[in-house]
């Protein structure tokens, strides 16, 4: 995992700024159209879709503390488990975007 635990902690503020946003980003954007991708449900499309916003905004975050290639702190795998770790919240976020 990540060597750096202040790096860590960064890491986990910001999925938990990121997932404080969602339910206000859902309902002032036009994101709700899960089926046009053949999703099983609205909110599983939608948890996808910010897995992916978050974890673009995580290499963005990386790149800019360390100063240097991406690589050499991490994998996309470790960023994915660190989301991951935050499922629950995700998802709760989504679906109070989504009511």
């Amino acid at each position: 995992m990540f060597q750096d635990s202040s790096i860590r902690r960064s890491l986990d503020e910001y999925i938990r700024r990121r997932i404080a946003e969602i339910p206000g980003e859902i309902r002032q954007s036009h994101l709700r159209s899960g089926q046009i991708w053949k999703c099983e449900s609205e909110a599983d499309f939608l948890y996808g879709y910010f897995v992916g916003r978050i974890e673009e905004g995580m290499m963005r975050y990386l790149l800019k503390a360390t100063k240097a290639s991406l690589g050499t702190y991490s994998d996309p795998f470790e960023l994915r488990a660190v989301i991951e770790g935050h499922k629950k919240e995700l998802y709760d976020a989504v679906r109070a975007g989504i009511s």
